[in-house]
C-alpha cells in the first residue's frame, strides 16, 4: 500500500480549501436571497449566479485540497477532460437544486428535493474528480466512509438551501457560510479517508497533466472568478436599497411644483 499524505504543504491547502468553500457558500446564499426578492429574468439571473458560485466554490475547494494530496511511490496526474466534466456536473446539479428552491411552490418539498439533488451532485463531483486521478497503482474505497461522505454532502446542501430560504441578515449569512464551508470541507476529507492506494511501481509515463500544469492554474482562475463575483454582489443594490432610492427620489407633497 502506498502511504497517503493529505497535506503535503501542511495546513496551507486545508485552510485555503475551507476558505474557497466558505466564499462559494456565502456567494450562493447571498445570490439566493437576492433571487427570492426578485421576479422574472432578474430571479433567473440571480439563481444562475448562485449556482455558478456554489458549484465553483465546491469544485475549487476540492482541487485546492487535492494540491496537498500525495502518494509515496508514484506521481499523480489528472485526466483533463474528466476533471472539467466534474466542474460541469457540480454547476449543473447544484443549479438544479437552487432552481428547485427558487421556483418551488411547496418550499418543504422543494427544500428536500433541492437538498438531495445538490448533495448528490456535490458527492458526484468529488468522486468524478477522484476518477480523474492517474497514478501507478489501484485506487480503492472504504464503502462505509464513502456512504458517510455522501450523507454529509446531502445534509450540508440541505442546510445551505434552508439558510438561503430563511436567513436574511448579512451577519447570519456569514455565519451560515462558515458552517457550510466546514461541512463541505468535512465531506471532502471524509471521502479522502475512504481512499487507499495499492502502488504498482513503474517507469512508464503517466497520461494527463500534473497538478501544477493544470489544477493549480485552473484553481487560481476560478478563485479569481469567486472574488470578482463577490465584488459584483457587494456592489449590486438589494431590494430594500432600491426601494429606498426610489422613495428618496419622489417629490415630497407640497414641495414639488
Amino acid at each position: 500500500m502506498g502511504h497517503l499524505d493529505h497535506a503535503t504543504f501542511g495546513w496551507l491547502t486545508p485552510v485555503l480549501s475551507y476558505a474557497m468553500a466558505s466564499i462559494g457558500a456565502a456567494l450562493g446564499l447571498c445570490c439566493t436571497v437576492r433571487a427570492l426578492d426578485a421576479t422574472g429574468r432578474s430571479r433567473r439571473n440571480w439563481l444562475v449566479t448562485a449556482a455558478s458560485a456554489l458549484g465553483t466554490g465546491i469544485w475549487t475547494m476540492h482541487f485546492v485540497a487535492m494540491l496537498g494530496f500525495g502518494v509515496t511511490g508514484t506521481e499523480i496526474h489528472y485526466n483533463v477532460l474528466l476533471t472539467f466534466v466534474s466542474l460541469l456536473v457540480a454547476m449543473a446539479v447544484v443549479g438544479a437544486g437552487v432552481f428547485a428552491v427558487g421556483y418551488g411552490r411547496d418550499r418543504g418539498r422543494a427544500l428536500a428535493l433541492g437538498g438531495l439533488t445538490t448533495g448528490l451532485g456535490v458527492a458526484s463531483m468529488h468522486y468524478l474528480g477522484m476518477a480523474a486521478l492517474r497514478l501507478h497503482g489501484d485506487v480503492r474505497y472504504d464503502p462505509a466512509l464513502v456512504g458517510l461522505s455522501v450523507v454529509i454532502a446531502v445534509v450540508a446542501a440541505t442546510a445551505a438551501l434552508w439558510a438561503g430560504l430563511n436567513i436574511k441578515s448579512p451577519l447570519a449569512v456569514a455565519a451560515a457560510s462558515l458552517v457550510m464551508g466546514g461541512a463541505v470541507t468535512s465531506m471532502h476529507y471524509t471521502g479522502m479517508l475512504a481512499v487507499s492506494v495499492r502502488v504498482t511501481p513503474s517507469e512508464a509515463a503517466l497520461p494527463g497533466a500534473t497538478t501544477m500544469q493544470f489544477i493549480f492554474p485552473v484553481a487560481v482562475g476560478l478563485g479569481s472568478y469567486l472574488f470578482l463575483t463577490s465584488a459584483f454582489v457587494a456592489l449590486s443594490p438589494t431590494k430594500g436599497e432600491r426601494e429606498a432610492s426610489v422613495s428618496a427620489q419622489r417629490p415630497v407633497d407640497g414641495v414639488a411644483s
